[in-house]
């Protein structure tokens, strides 16, 4: 009775975290863009780039180690 939820539950994580995933990929690449188009990048720009890439990553390691997939 009580661990039906679980499964419940793990589906609508598994959904935030690829919502998280896309977003955080998105920032990422808009970061990477925006270093790359600077003449001389500041190091608060090099600082947000590696921040957004740090984060993107985890979260890929995070859906790794729960084994969810974009089913397309």
């Amino acid at each position: 009775m009580f661990f039906r939820r679980k499964g419940w539950l793990r589906k609508e994580f598994d959904e935030k975290l690829l919502t998280q995933l896309n977003k955080f990929k998105e920032n990422s690449q808009q970061q990477k863009v925006l270093l790359e188009k600077c003449f001389d990048p500041s190091e608060e720009v090099i600082c947000q780039t590696k921040i957004a890439e740090a984060k993107y990553f985890f979260l890929i390691r995070e859906a790794k180690q729960r084994n969810v997939s974009l089913k397309r």
